[in-house]
């Protein structure tokens, strides 16, 4: 048994909790809402998130980040990518000297340009960082369906270890050392998910879908290879699985945000789609590469209101051919 704590109380955070206290860890969730910690703690169930789910009546949580990280040997950070730095910065204060930290956000920061274990190393340099990802939808995880991801750190042997503490018998954990590798292919994902749910938001038709996928997995590659990534993580869980699920489903937050796009619908109140601040971000560091990405340039191009989803499409299939491999 592990004392894990979990930093972030939403969808995916819960799910995890209630995953891994199942599997017999001692697990608290840290949320800024007082209203959601208190639901969790009295009715188990956490609706703003994950509906009438039932949660172990062995998780806990609190809004009091001091008490929840006092004691932990695991330190999960799930809360939304763009706030992971700051969600550091304060968990510093209050960190054990040999707490593992997990990063389970799939990001780029907007501002920096910097990977979600990079923001957590600049404020614990003295912590091993890891990061988790794969694809995961929080509400199977919650019902304890089958879940497979990748867990990575630097030194492969500790990924094996911790990988191999998690896992359980409804969430199998591989064990990988290319942290940006597997960083990238969630990150990027949520990207090509947008632009595919524009496709289908227009109406566009699963042929093009499907090539839409295609041609947004070579970017995804390409670029992954250009900041250090290795092509194998790229093809697995973390890679090519994530952007299979995420590309298939409404429960993707970033398919659904797409759609509505897609569909001229107003997108005011939906559900946070990390991809919608990593595009900017991404095609930056592209352009920094001179690596081409033309479904993630158009998909930025729609996102900032610069092209409307039916002049992309047409920006798109007028491209030059060229030969595919």
């Amino acid at each position: 048994m592990s004392r894990i704590s979990i930093l972030g109380a939403g969808a995916w955070g819960t799910a995890l909790g209630a995953a891994f206290t199942l599997q017999g860890h001692a697990v608290q969730l840290w949320g800024r809402n007082g209203e959601i910690c208190d639901e969790i703690n009295r009715h188990h169930t956490n609706r703003a998130y994950l509906d009438a789910a039932p949660l172990s009546d062995g998780l806990t949580a609190s809004t009091d980040m001091s008490a929840v990280l006092s004691d932990a040997e695991i330190v999960l950070f799930v809360s939304p990518a763009q706030t992971t730095g700051e969600i550091a910065a304060r968990a510093a204060q209050s960190l054990r000297s040999d707490a593992i930290a997990v990063a389970c956000a799939k990001g780029i920061d907007s501002q920096s340009g910097r990977m979600q274990s990079e923001l957590i190393a600049d404020h614990l340099p003295d912590h091993p960082v890891g990061v988790l990802s794969g694809p995961s939808f929080a509400a199977d995880v919650v019902r304890g369906l089958p879940t497979a991801v990748t867990l990575a750190m630097l030194d492969r042997e500790a990924a094996q270890a911790l990988a191999q503490s998690l896992s359980g018998g409804t969430v199998r954990i591989y064990a990988s050392d290319d942290v940006i590798g597997v960083q990238i292919g969630g990150a990027l994902k949520n990207v090509m998910a947008i632009a595919v749910g524009i496709c289908r938001g227009g109406g566009m038709g699963a042929s093009a879908e499907a090539a839409l996928i295609t041609r947004g997995y070579a970017e995804l590659v390409r670029l992954g290879a250009a900041m250090g990534a290795r092509p194998e993580t790229l093809m697995g869980l973390s890679g090519l699985g994530d952007l299979v699920l995420t590309c298939s489903s409404e429960l993707s937050r970033n398919f659904a945000y797409g759609i509505a796009v897609g569909s001229g619908r107003d997108v005011t109140g939906l559900k946070l789609a990390e991809g919608v601040h990593t595009v900017a971000i991404a095609n930056q560091i592209a352009a920094k590469h001179q690596i081409v990405c033309p479904v993630m340039q158009t998909a930025g191009d729609v996102l900032a209101g610069r092209m409307s989803a039916d002049e992309a499409r047409i920006a798109l299939m007028s491209r030059p051919l060229k030969v595919e491999a």
